[in-house]
């Protein structure tokens, strides 16, 4: 069922511009949460847990779970109603717009569109020493039934792995030839991976190589909207794989070397 038919169902038992957290029946707003308190377990802690959801302006609030970490800290799990709406009509976000293909189907696109292979380099850049990401999407492998670009047929990837300086990356990637340069960034502390792609980015202007690359990004904290702000072409977030990325690659790609011709 496709996205839009799901909703125009949904519309019809469903007031979109009240919506709330489902839990046992429509619009109950009830939600879970789970968080630590740094004191001990107790009578006393639970409702201090209790206090906990009803400052976050929930209702009924009730402590299913706890158990102590330590003496002076408790895990919660948790339960409460929302009691206000959101009007999800007026919701605008800025996304990855393309039509994901299968492996196969990339492959025969890259053929009719390019009659070569697409090269990609990626890396996790700057001091973050998190491969997960970068793997998860470049190596052959894959990440949970999706394959990796490495098996891509007509996609030549190369994974420069995690801690590569900008200056390295860009530079390699130069001398890769690179149509694609995908950047994972996993740590977000103090908004390092901002910082890390702002001076990627800066970099690649000041040695006029911006428009030379298609620039990904991708990782916890990445939306396409912060992406884009930081100067990107796209940004890939949580629950995305390899076909995503590969699909949007050479779709933007064969835009841009069609405007070209």
């Amino acid at each position: 069922m496709s996205c839009d038919r799901m909703e125009q169902q949904i519309a019809g038992t469903l007031d979109l511009t009240q919506v709330k957290p489902y839990g046992d029946t429509m619009n109950d707003g009830r939600i879970q949460l789970s968080f630590t308190l740094p004191i001990s377990d107790g009578d006393r802690a639970v409702e201090a847990a209790k206090e906990i959801v009803i400052s976050m302006g929930l209702s009924e609030p009730l402590i299913a779970w706890h158990q102590p970490l330590d003496h002076e800290f408790t895990h919660f799990v948790a339960y409460g109603s929302l009691q206000k709406g959101i009007d999800y009509t007026k919701i605008k976000v800025s996304s990855v717009e393309v039509c994901v293909m299968t492996m196969e189907e990339t492959d025969q696109f890259i053929r009719e569109q390019f009659g070569r292979k697409i090269k990609i380099i990626g890396a996790s850049t700057g001091t973050d020493a998190h491969t997960v990401g970068i793997d998860s999407i470049m190596n052959m492998k894959g990440y949970a039934g999706h394959y990796g670009l490495e098996r891509y047929a007509m996609i030549e990837a190369l994974n420069l792995g995690s801690q590569v300086a900008n200056e390295d990356f860009i530079r390699e990637a130069v001398a890769y030839d690179a149509d694609v340069m995908l950047v994972s960034q996993t740590v977000t502390q103090k908004d390092i991976h901002i910082h890390n792609i702002v001076e990627l980015v800066e970099l690649l202007e000041a040695e006029t190589l911006r428009d030379r690359f298609l620039l990904v990004i991708g990782g916890p904290r990445i939306t396409h909207e912060l992406a884009k702000e930081l100067g990107c072409d796209a940004g890939f977030g949580p629950g995305k794989y390899a076909g995503d990325v590969a699909s949007y690659v050479v779709t933007e790609l064969a835009k841009r070397w069609e405007a070209k011709r």
